[in-house]
């Protein structure tokens, strides 16, 4: 009995010492309009307001539906901002299967359109500029809560209201964050996020990746940061004493919350501020509505699963390629579940279902799934890595093409280039994938490693939230380099003092030698005289 008394008084020590986290007012900021992103962003919010903080967002999508009750305030941007028509009009593409063609530096420049674009479209907003001119700013919040992605000016915010920064990265780890948190990033190995390459490189991939990565850093700081300067000031200059730049601004952010999580990124340097939390949108799976739940359960041969996410849609597929794919799946034996979007394919094969939306996460969880036919996004690629299913990736743009390289690399996926498709290529990786049982053995082996953590990501991104809040920024977290000149942090001032005393021990040694070669020419004229 006294044994179970001193048990239950530690316990209540050791409960009472846990830190407890008072209800936070945070200001929230998902202002760009793609659904995918939305995913990870909507499993926060929802886990934020579950802990019992005050949460109000900036959002491209409205939240309502979520029922997160009272603690949640959303200013929704109206209309909803079609990105994809600057893109198409900007860069001559008819539909987003054009993607495939496109060069790894237009993809940097399509980027930065949509980000200045959907960023002043966002603050134009009479909410916003509600929230942006409001006179009572002390004490109003306790945090900014922003996405990562081609959004800068509104990290403005947050010195309004005089709060710190907690920012969270769709796309999980890219190379230019390397200047904003403060660490080397070795392009000898660590890919960059938009290269079809692995981090084995050979000598032409890290010329090759070198020149773009130095591309994206002197076209951020010389190009893309001037506009996006220009549009922080047109927004912020009546509000702010002295409106920061972008780039000090970065440097300022205390947590940076990563959609990414190993083995699904390359090893890599980084600093206690980035916090990988990839998979936080992943639940539990749900009862699959009963058509669904029938048409897999009769698989006995098992099924293929067939989803191009949000962005990508297999409607717009090319007529000629959307032949091809169903005579493939009407010569298989497996059934294939797939998402299109207007659900009116002529001479459906019996063997397909076609839906406008399908719930991706809980199909993959069906255990007569055996392949997941996708385009390699990040948020698709990691459930298909939780639910252990195998992978015939499409890649069209940016972090897709890594995404199923790094799939190809640990042997759970194969990865084809869109137009190079046949009939006899798409069938052969099918077949590969559904009876090689080494892909499923992969699958499963990476899958227990991306499930083995110490906590799970959603309580994770909670904790260090709460954690920067609690510590009032965690200045400690900061790296030092932030501080230093870009020619210091790369010790390019030590490299030229290095290089000014080897070349003036080499200009010495040289004097030397000809003052003895002189001397020794006088010596020898004196000799002959």
């Amino acid at each position: 009995m006294k044994l179970q008394s001193l048990s239950l008084v530690l316990l209540c020590c050791a409960l009472a010492a846990l830190p407890q986290a008072r209800p936070a007012n945070i200001l929230a900021v998902y202002a760009f309009p793609g659904k995918s992103h939305f995913m990870m962003h909507t499993a926060l919010i929802k886990e934020l307001v579950e802990s019992g903080h005050n949460v109000t967002m900036i959002t491209a999508f409205s939240l309502s539906a979520q029922q997160l009750g009272g603690n949640y305030t959303e200013l929704l941007i109206e209309p909803v901002y079609d990105f994809w028509h600057d893109v198409k009009l900007s860069f001559g593409v008819q539909h987003l299967f054009d993607l495939t063609q496109m060069k790894n530096y237009d993809f940097l420049k399509m980027l930065e359109i949509i980000g200045l674009k959907t960023t002043e479209h966002a603050l134009r907003q009479p909410k916003v500029q509600a929230l942006i001119n409001a006179r009572q700013t002390e004490g109003v919040f306790d945090l900014l809560l922003a996405e990562q992605f081609y959004q800068e000016a509104f990290l403005a915010l947050a010195y309004k209201y005089n709060i710190p920064i907690v920012t969270t990265s769709t796309l999980g780890y890219e190379n230019h964050m390397s200047q904003m948190m403060g660490l080397i990033t070795p392009w000898s190995f660590v890919p960059h996020g938009f290269m079809p390459f692995t981090d084995r490189m050979s000598f032409m991939e890290r010329v090759h990746n070198t020149y773009v990565s130095l591309y994206e850093d002197f076209d951020r700081l010389l190009s893309y940061f001037p506009k996006m300067d220009a549009i922080t000031e047109r927004y912020f200059g009546q509000v702010l004493a002295e409106v920061p730049k972008v780039r000090h601004m970065e440097t300022q952010i205390s947590v940076m919350l990563l959609n990414s999580h190993a083995p699904l990124t390359t090893a890599r340097p980084t600093v206690d501020a980035m916090v990988p939390v990839g998979g936080m949108h992943i639940y539990p799976p749900k009862p699959l509505p009963a058509d669904m739940q029938s048409f897999l359960d009769a698989a006995t041969d098992g099924a293929i699963f067939f989803s191009l996410g949000s962005n990508v849609q297999s409607k717009e597929m090319p007529r000629d390629m959307l032949q091809l794919f169903l005579r493939v799946f009407g010569s298989m034996k497996q059934r294939i579940l797939w998402k299109f979007e207007d659900e009116s394919i002529d001479q459906l094969p019996p063997n397909v279902m076609i839906r406008k939306w399908l719930p991706q996460a809980d199909i993959l969880a069906h255990p007569n799934v055996k392949v997941f036919i996708t385009h390699g996004g990040l948020f698709g690629t990691q459930e298909g890595v939780h639910y252990a299913v195998p992978m015939l990736g499409m890649p069209f743009y940016c972090d897709q093409h890594l995404n199923m390289n790094k799939a190809v690399l640990g042997g759970y996926g194969i990865s084809l280039h869109f137009q190079s498709i046949t009939e006899d290529l798409l069938r052969d990786s099918l077949l590969q994938l559904i009876h090689n049982a080494s892909y499923a053995e992969n699958v499963q082996r990476v899958s227990r490693i991306f499930r083995d953590r110490p906590m799970s990501p959603r309580r994770s991104a909670v904790y260090w939230i709460e954690y920067v809040i609690r510590h009032k920024g965690a200045l400690h977290m900061r790296s030092a380099g932030l501080d230093l000149r870009w020619y210091q942090f790369y010790l390019l001032d030590v490299i030229a003092f290095l290089g000014v005393l080897a070349l003036a021990a080499l200009f010495l040694l040289l004097l030397a030698i000809r003052l003895l070669q002189g001397s020794g020419r006088k010596q020898r004229k004196a000799k002959t005289n």
